[in-house]
C-alpha cells in the first residue's frame, strides 16, 4: 500500500466530524478574540501572500500554519505573515499533518494547478472546509470527483474566483438580468499581458531547500529542470492549464454568470504559440475560444499572454445587448448606449486597489470580500458566493477550450453535462496520475 493510501486509511477513520474549534480563544496584541476559526494557508509563495493578508482582514480568524514545500519559499511567508498579521502562524513542509491537525478547521490551498483537486479532495476527507484557488482541478474529471468528495464529506468548497464577490460585478450582473441593456446576448471575456519567454530548462538537481517529489505529488515523475519553480509551471501541461485557466477563469465565469448560462452546443478554438517559439512554453499564448449556445448566446475568450498593447484594461468583459453595452471590470462597470456612449459608471469603492496584470500576489478588495463570504459561511451566516457546483461548470468550460485546441476542430457538446459527443475528446477528459496518488472520493 503506497505512503499516501495509508494516509488516506488512517484519515478516514476519524474524518466523521472535526468540528469548528469554537471554544479557542486567540490573542493578537491586547486583543482576544472568541469563536476562532483556524486556517492553514497551503501554497504560500505568490497568490498565497495575497491570500495571508487577506486572511487577516477577517473576523476571528487565525491563520494557524503556513505550508509549503520549499523551506525558502516558507521562511519568506513567515517573515510576510509576521509583518501584516502580526503574529507568527505554525510552519509546514507536507500538507498531510495538517490534515490531520483537528485544530485546523480550513484550509486555503495555493498550489500549482495539477495539485488543486486532490488536495481539496484529503482535506474535504480529513473534515476540513476548502478554499482552492483557479482552477479547481486539472481534467474535468478531476471537477466531477470533486463534486463528489463535497457532496459526500458535507464541506464547504469554495474556488478563489473572487469577482464573483466583488461589489460593482454584482451590481453589474444584476442590473443587466434586469434589462439595463436590453436582452444581452454577446459576452467577451478578454486578457492581455506581455509575458516573456519561459526559456528552455537544463535538468538539474532540484535545490536543498524544495521538496521535489512532494512538489509533484499526483503528477507523473519528471526529472527537475530549472525554469519549472516556482511560477513557468502555469505554461507545462504536466502541472499547469495554461492561459485560459490561469487567467480566463475569472472573466468567462463573469461572462457565463451574466448571461445565465451553464454548457454550451458547441466550442471552438484556434490558437498557437506566437512568441519565443523555441522555448518550453507548450500552451498558446494567443487564444480564441468561441462558446455558442442556444437562444443565441454567445461567450468568446481572447487570450494574449505576450503582447499587452490594448486600447483598454488588460482584462475585462464587454457584455452586448439589444440596447447597450456594459463593460465590467475588476475596478467597475461602466454602461453605455447601443451607439457607445457613456451613459453610466460604477466604481468600486473598497478601500484596496484592484491589481494589474503583472501582479501575481493579487490582493484586492474582492479577495478580501471572497474569504469574508468563505468564512461567513463556514460560520452559517452567508451561502458562498462561488461554491462548487457553480465554479466547477467555469473550470470545465476552460478545459474543454484548451481540449478544442488541442484537437483543432469544433466540440460538439451535451449541454446538461458538457460532456463531449467526440470520443477522442472524452478521452481527453482526464489526466494521468503518479500511481499511488489517484485521488478516490
Amino acid at each position: 500500500m503506497s505512503k499516501r493510501r495509508e494516509f488516506i486509511k488512517v484519515m478516514a477513520a476519524g474524518a466523521a466530524a472535526i468540528p469548528l474549534s469554537n471554544s479557542t480563544l486567540f490573542a493578537i496584541g491586547n486583543r482576544t478574540i472568541a469563536n476562532t476559526i483556524n486556517v492553514a494557508v497551503i501554497g504560500v509563495a505568490n497568490r498565497g501572500k495575497g491570500l495571508i493578508e487577506g486572511l487577516g482582514s477577517c473576523a476571528s480568524v487565525r491563520v494557524s500554519h503556513l505550508c509549503d514545500v520549499d523551506s525558502n519559499v516558507l521562511t519568506d511567508a513567515l517573515k510576510f505573515a509576521d509583518e501584516k498579521l502580526g503574529y507568527l502562524p505554525d510552519s509546514e513542509g507536507d500538507f498531510r499533518r495538517l490534515l490531520d491537525n483537528k485544530d485546523v478547521d480550513a484550509v486555503v490551498i495555493a498550489t500549482p494547478d495539477h495539485w488543486h483537486a486532490p488536495m481539496s479532495i484529503m482535506a474535504l476527507q480529513a473534515g476540513k472546509h476548502v478554499y482552492v484557488e483557479k482552477p479547481c482541478s486539472h481534467s474535468m474529471e478531476e471537477t466531477q470527483r470533486l463534486q463528489e468528495a463535497q457532496k459526500k464529506y458535507n464541506k464547504l468548497l469554495q474556488m478563489g474566483n473572487q469577482q464573483r464577490s466583488s461589489r460593482t460585478s454584482r451590481l453589474a450582473v444584476k442590473e443587466i438580468r434586469e434589462g439595463i441593456i436590453g436582452t444581452p446576448y454577446l459576452a467577451k471575456a478578454f486578457y492581455y499581458n506581455a509575458r516573456g519567454t519561459i526559456g528552455n530548462g537544463k535538468v538539474v538537481d532540484a535545490p536543498n531547500h524544495l521538496d521535489w517529489d512532494l512538489w509533484q505529488g499526483p503528477a507523473p515523475r519528471e526529472s527537475y529542470r530549472d525554469n519549472i519553480h516556482p511560477y513557468h509551471w502555469h505554461w507545462y501541461k504536466t502541472w499547469g492549464t495554461g492561459e485560459i485557466h490561469n487567467n480566463g477563469t475569472h472573466e468567462i465565469d463573469i461572462c457565463r454568470w451574466v448571461l445565465g448560462v451553464d454548457y454550451p452546443l458547441r466550442i471552438q478554438s484556434m490558437g498557437r504559440r506566437n512568441h519565443f517559439k523555441e522555448d518550453d512554453w507548450q500552451y498558446p499564448d494567443t487564444q480564441l475560444v468561441n462558446y455558442e449556445y442556444d437562444q443565441g448566446k454567445m461567450i468568446t475568450w481572447e487570450g494574449i499572454s505576450c503582447n499587452g498593447y490594448t486600447a483598454k484594461k488588460g482584462r475585462g468583459v464587454e457584455v452586448r445587448g439589444t440596447k447597450g453595452t456594459v463593460f465590467i471590470s475588476r475596478r467597475n462597470f461602466i454602461q453605455y448606449d447601443r451607439e457607445g456612449k457613456e451613459i453610466r459608471r460604477e466604481k468600486e469603492t473598497d478601500q484596496y486597489a484592484a491589481t494589474s496584470t503583472s501582479d501575481t500576489l493579487g490582493f484586492d478588495g474582492m479577495t478580501v470580500s471572497h474569504l469574508r463570504n468563505f468564512v461567513n459561511a463556514i460560520r452559517g451566516d452567508e451561502s458562498l458566493n462561488s461554491p462548487i457546483e457553480e465554479a466547477g461548470i467555469t473550470t470545465n468550460l476552460c478545459h474543454l477550450g484548451n481540449i478544442a485546441q488541442e484537437l483543432n476542430e469544433s466540440l460538439e457538446l451535451e449541454p446538461k453535462t458538457g460532456i463531449p459527443i467526440n470520443k477522442l475528446a472524452k478521452k481527453k477528459m482526464n489526466r494521468t496520475y503518479e500511481k499511488g496518488w489517484e485521488p478516490n472520493v
